[in-house]
């Protein structure tokens, strides 16, 4: 009975010295480089964003914090790194809305449901209806009267499948019911250089890659995808405000952590993003990259996932969207 309850009294001892090991590891935390992980090539739009984010996040964790480029696969090669990282708060995921379509249109990820959990949701960046700058539609009305009036005659460029590109068009199309052709390519740029020659009617494209065209007169915008008016575009009019009642779609930004990550990690890293996207001169540069700045709790993001999710799965089996 005496051997038996020092066993007990060791192992209470040792484990309470664990605990208490741990927490102070956990309290000292970051002692080494942080990585963010991009699933994108370098030069994009999530690029450019995480990057500015990351330069704010080192200065408030007080270490180092760099990106890591892991592009493939419409970005789930950089989300599987991730979701089979150490869960310790030194490797993240700074990813984009691709991430809750690319589970309804590949057969197999990489990586299991629930490997990864949301950190904070960084931007939200509306896209914008393009056509060529001297096209005789006048008015999204214009665009949509051609598409009655001549089914499967009106087409429409994306970057892929599985970019928002291709699902702000077809949840366009889906609502209004209205026969059109998808003409993929291999990123967003050509689609853009193809509308402003006339070789495809029309696109969704993000502000920040067509408002210089716009500006210049060799795209016209005619709506917008986010339920209130761009500050970047005000003249032009939603697509809710003209055609469609509810309709919302934007690029969003967020990250991500391995799940199990500690909550007192998760909490310093949330509280360090949640900081940043105060900054005057983030919230400038993210601005001045046409998306709005957030910056939330995981819960809160975890609650956009969530409608985001429903939405496009809805979209991809309605469509019946595959790969390209």
């Amino acid at each position: 009975m005496l051997f038996s309850s020092l066993s007990r009294t060791r192992r209470a001892l040792f484990a309470a010295c664990a605990f208490a090991v741990a927490s102070i590891a956990h309290a000292a935390y970051p002692e080494r480089t942080i990585t963010i992980v991009v699933p994108y090539a370098p030069g994009g739009a999530a690029d450019a964003l995480a990057r500015i984010v990351a330069a704010s996040m080192a200065t408030k964790l007080g270490t180092s914090v760099i990106i890591d480029n892991r592009a493939g696969a419409s970005g789930t090669m950089g989300e599987a790194f991730v979701a089979k990282a150490p869960a310790d708060g030194y490797t993240l995921l700074y990813t984009a809305t691709p991430y809750s379509i690319n589970p309804h249109l590949f057969p197999h990820m990489p990586y299991a449901p629930g490997a990864l959990q949301p950190l904070s949701l960084v931007s939200l960046a509306a896209n914008v209806l393009i056509v060529k700058g001297d096209s005789p539609y006048k008015n999204v009305q214009d665009l949509i009267a051609k598409a009655k009036a001549h089914p499967g005659k009106v087409n429409f460029a994306s970057g892929g499948s599985g970019t928002v590109q291709r699902m702000a068009a077809e949840l366009f199309r889906q609502k209004l019911n209205l026969d059109m052709v998808h003409v993929p390519y291999k990123s967003g740029g050509p689609a853009i250089t193809d509308v402003m020659g006339g070789q495809v009617d029309f696109m969704f494209g993000t502000v920040a890659a067509t408002s210089a065209h716009i500006d210049a007169g060799k795209l016209k915008a005619l709506a917008v995808t986010s339920p209130k008016r761009s500050p970047r575009l005000p003249a032009v009019p939603t697509v809710a405000e003209t055609v469609i009642p509810g309709y919302e779609v934007y690029e969003w930004n967020g990250m991500f952590l391995p799940a199990g990550t500690p909550p007192d990690v998760v909490a310093k890293l949330q509280k360090a993003v949640a900081e940043t996207m105060q900054e005057p001169d983030v919230r400038k540069r993210i601005t001045g990259l046409g998306a709005d700045p957030v910056g939330s709790t995981p819960a809160q993001f975890a609650d956009y996932l969530k409608k985001e999710d429903a939405k496009w799965a809805e979209v991809v089996r309605k469509g019946n969207i595959r790969l390209d």
